[in-house]
């Protein structure tokens, strides 16, 4: 499909710089098939039913930014991907700014007790790098050098904002390996939780480590000519059983968030039935795909041209999406990663 079908002009002032306060009071758009409807993200209970199942994922985000030196040289430097290695040091994909300064051999230094050594380079500015530590090592040291990776639309001074630590964490973050935040789940709190479950309304949750690649846009003026970065999921087995629990109690599985979205429509088979495992997900969702697993999906609102305002249109339809976007402008929702919501039904679900 061409990109340009996925455009739409967002006036800057509503990028969202701060999370709502409480995070469940941020806006919700309830997309509907007939309907826009208004509503806040503490309304989830009363939108959903006894026996749904909300999935989350667990990820959590590490200080993936780092400021470094080839020499003399400075480099920002952002992590996206762990790899694994024969060796027992940590290996990273990343993306170096500017990336030009950086050759196959170089050494990077961090600061005293964590450097990394250049072995290999790839396209649009990214590097492969090998930490001289063990991961569990590195994710410490991340921990003290290291910035919160935020997206280039939220601007902070140079050196960051140390509340952005807490902010651009879910209520559920668990497993560090992220380097963007599930930001759908951003706008759960433990009272939000509490009256979802006492509404009767299930959870689980998987794991996808959020790439940086989720920042990227789509520069290719056909989707098809668009390469995915990989991410690494894990689906445990009780996350499984409740998927296939709530289908066969014809209930609804609620994806929050287009990460657990991709996640459940990877390992999916033609019949709808997810087995637990690990794996690396590419999947790049258009219109045209055939979900098999979520019946609505909770989700920021996404930038123009990016893949995951592709994959809300295919979930919900691109003409309806377009509405729905006009309709949250012209009512000066937030945007993006710290922004407002959508609920949106599947287009074609049978009820």
């Amino acid at each position: 499909m061409r990109t340009e079908l996925f455009d739409f002009d967002l006036p800057p002032e509503l990028i969202a710089q701060r999370p709502a306060a409480p995070r469940d009071a941020a806006r919700l758009l309830v997309v509907a098939e007939q309907a826009l409807v208004d509503r806040q993200a503490r309304d989830l209970p009363d939108l959903l039913a006894p026996g749904d199942l909300l999935v989350f994922n667990d990820t959590r985000v590490i200080p993936a930014r780092l400021a470094g030196r080839r020499g003399e040289a400075r480099v920002e430097i952002t992590l996206h991907q762990t790899l694994t290695r024969p060796a027992s040091g940590a290996c990273w994909s990343a993306f170096a700014r500017p990336a030009k300064r950086l050759r196959v051999g170089d050494e990077v230094s961090f600061g005293p007790g964590l450097a990394a050594a250049v072995v290999a380079r790839g396209e649009g500015g990214e590097v492969t790098l090998a930490f001289d530590c063990a991961p569990a090592a590195l994710l410490e040291r991340l921990e003290a050098v290291g910035r919160m990776p935020l997206p280039p639309y939220i601007k902070r001074p140079k050196g960051g904002d140390p509340q952005d630590r807490q902010d651009y964490q879910t209520l559920f973050a668990r497993r560090p390996g992220a380097v963007a935040a599930p930001t759908a789940a951003l706008h759960f709190t433990p009272a939000l939780m509490q009256a979802l479950a006492a509404r009767g309304i299930e959870h689980a949750f998987v794991t996808l480590h959020v790439g940086a690649g989720t920042f990227l846009p789509v520069k290719a003026a056909d989707t098809a000519q668009h390469r995915m970065h990989g991410e690494r999921f894990w689906l445990p087995p009780e996350a499984a059983l409740a998927i296939a629990r709530t289908r066969r109690a014809g209930r609804r599985v609620v994806a929050v968030g287009t990460t657990v979205l991709r996640t459940l429509e990877t390992v999916a088979d033609e019949a709808g039935e997810v087995a637990p495992g690990v794996g690396e997900t590419r999947l790049f969702v258009t219109p045209g795909h055939r979900f098999r697993v979520v019946d609505r999906l909770l989700t920021n609102f996404h930038l123009p041209r990016s893949t995951l305002f592709m994959l809300v249109a295919a979930f919900a339809g691109l003409e309806r999406m377009q509405a729905a976007y006009a309709h949250a402008i012209a009512q000066r929702y937030r945007f993006y990663s710290y922004g407002d919501a959508c609920l949106l039904e599947r287009a074609g679900r049978r009820r």
